[in-house]
C-alpha cells in the first residue's frame, strides 16, 4: 500500500474529461492496428493522450486552441462507425478518434466546442472597454449625428473631467513607451 503513487494525469490542471479512445495511428501499418487504445485526457487548452491511465508520459499533447471538433462517421465502415469523431484545424494534423459509443463520442465533441466557445466568449468580453477607448477619436469627426456626439461628450465629460484637456492625447500610451512631445 505504500506505493500508492499519485495519477500523473492529475497534474494536467483542470480535467474536463478523460477516457479511454481509439486514436487512429498517423501511419497505417499493415501489422499493428490502425486503431490504437489510449487514455485521453482535456483540460481547459490540451488534449493529452497516453499509452493507459498509469503512464506517466504521455504518448502525445496538443493545444486545442485552433481545432474544431465534429461527429466523423467516415472515418470506420464497422459497427462502431457512430462513435467516431475528429479534431480538424487548418495546416496543422488532423486527429481522428472512436469513443466507446455514439453517446460518449458527442460528450467529447461537446466539451471540446464548449471549451473553444468558451475561449471565444472570454476573448470577446474585452470588446466593449475597446471600443469605448476607440470612440475618442471618432467624436471629432463632424457627422449628422452631432447631437448625439455633444450629448455623448457630456456623459463622459461627468465621468472625466480632465477629459477635455486631453482631446488631443487620443492613442494610449503603453507603459514604456513614452509619448513624442513636439
Amino acid at each position: 500500500l505504500e506505493e500508492i503513487t499519485p495519477k500523473p494525469v492529475q497534474d494536467t490542471g483542470n480535467i474536463l474529461k478523460q477516457g479511454y479512445l481509439e486514436k487512429r495511428s498517423r501511419e497505417h501499418s499493415f501489422f499493428g492496428s490502425e486503431w490504437q487504445k489510449r487514455w485521453c485526457v482535456l483540460n481547459r487548452r490540451t488534449f493529452y493522450y497516453y499509452a493507459n491511465e498509469k503512464s506517466k508520459q504521455p504518448k502525445g499533447t496538443f493545444s486545442i486552441e485552433h481545432y474544431s471538433a465534429r461527429l466523423a462517421f467516415h472515418l470506420r465502415k464497422d459497427s462502431r462507425k457512430r462513435c467516431c469523431f475528429e479534431l480538424i484545424c487548418p495546416g496543422k494534423r488532423t486527429y481522428e478518434f472512436t469513443a466507446p459509443s455514439p453517446a460518449e463520442a458527442e460528450d467529447w465533441v461537446d466539451q471540446i466546442q464548449f471549451l473553444l466557445k468558451g475561449e471565444s466568449d472570454l476573448s470577446s468580453l474585452t470588446i466593449p472597454y475597446d471600443e469605448e477607448d476607440e470612440e475618442k477619436p471618432y467624436n471629432d469627426v463632424d457627422s449628422s449625428d452631432s447631437v448625439n456626439t455633444t450629448s455623448h461628450n457630456t456623459t463622459l465629460n461627468q465621468d472625466e473631467p480632465n477629459i477635455a484637456m486631453e482631446e488631443d492625447d487620443i492613442y494610449e500610451v503603453l507603459p514604456g513607451k513614452q509619448p513624442n512631445k513636439q
